[in-house]
């Protein structure tokens, strides 16, 4: 019986250290941004990167939800990067960072996801392509449209519990709380 066990054991640590990083609960996040951290957290990064912090709005129809966007550099090509994010309630539930890339620096951007995360295969519909990774209640997301040299490049993270918190309420209006009828 122990011998079946440690047999057992040994196979699922192999199985384990075989397994994509991202299976493994390790936080999805690019560039050190992750979705489901305090806005604080985000904006601090921000400021020690551009020494000025993120520029955020509240939303009109639900105060709790914030819009914030900065411009940082890739860190490797120092090309421009646009950052965004939604936070709710002052916690991030969706960031995404995006570019127009070089396509070397496109390929940068994709091994530096799968080392991290493990490989994932692509759907690709023409020009337009996404890689996706899921860990836990989390979602990254690489999408990617090709030109002439250039590639149109976006990695989303999204916090599942985040947006399951986002409770609109009794006192939300109408075009917020209730999806549009079919027909």
């Amino acid at each position: 019986m122990i011998v079946a066990w440690r047999g057992l054991a040994a196979a699922l640590a192999v199985l384990c250290a075989a397994a994509p990083v991202a299976a493994q609960g390790t936080p999805l996040s690019f560039f050190g941004f992750r979705a489901g951290v305090p806005l604080a957290a985000i904006d601090a990064q921000v400021r020690l990167l551009l020494g000025t912090g993120l520029s955020c709005q509240r939303s009109k129809a639900d105060p709790r939800l914030q819009e914030c966007r900065a411009t940082i550099a890739d860190p490797v090509a120092n090309t421009p990067v646009s950052v965004w994010l939604a936070a709710i309630d002052s916690m991030t539930g969706v960031i995404t960072i995006s570019a127009t890339l070089p396509t070397a620096d496109f390929s940068r951007w994709r091994d530096e996801l799968e080392e991290v995360h493990g490989p994932r295969a692509a759907t690709v519909q023409g020009a337009q392509g996404m890689a996706q990774w899921i860990a836990d209640t989390q979602m990254l997301r690489l999408t990617w449209r090709a030109g002439t040299g250039r590639v149109e490049t976006s990695v989303s993270i999204v916090d599942g519990p985040v947006l399951d918190g986002w409770n609109l309420g009794d006192t939300a209006p109408a075009r917020i709380a209730k999806p549009r009828p079919p027909g």
